[in-house]
């Protein structure tokens, strides 16, 4: 099939297996020589976020998930802006060619990455 039509900017390895796959049982993924350590309650609500997230743009486009244009929603990005009103003209910028009022999804994304973790921080040496 043609893949997914979203990306989103997970760490590597953290995408979900997908409905009954993996759980959060069993060992750390290794990637390479790198040992991946998530706080799991953060890629939880991560993968949470993402699912709700498709479902949003799915009815804000009114079409299936294939169908959804491409859009790089990076929630790392916008945690790391300095302001909600940054973050929304970020989400706003994205989702312009939606002919649906995209209001009520960048407020509730919004609502819902506040406080969260980012999950690709860089180490500090």
């Amino acid at each position: 099939g043609p893949g997914p039509r979203v990306y989103f900017q997970s760490p590597p390895g953290a995408a979900g297996e997908g409905p009954g796959g993996a759980d959060d049982e069993g060992p750390v993924r290794r990637q390479g020589k790198v040992t991946v350590k998530y706080d799991r309650k953060e890629l939880r609500k991560r993968l949470n976020l993402e699912e709700w997230i498709l479902e949003q743009l799915t009815r804000l486009y009114d079409c299936q998930e294939e169908e959804i244009p491409e859009l790089e929603i990076d929630v790392d990005e916008l945690l790391d802006m300095e302001s909600d009103d940054a973050r929304a003209a970020r989400v706003k910028e994205l989702l312009v060619d939606c002919y649906k009022p995209t209001e009520a999804f960048i407020s509730g994304l919004l609502d819902k990455i506040r406080g969260m973790q980012k999950l690709s921080t860089p180490q500090k040496k």
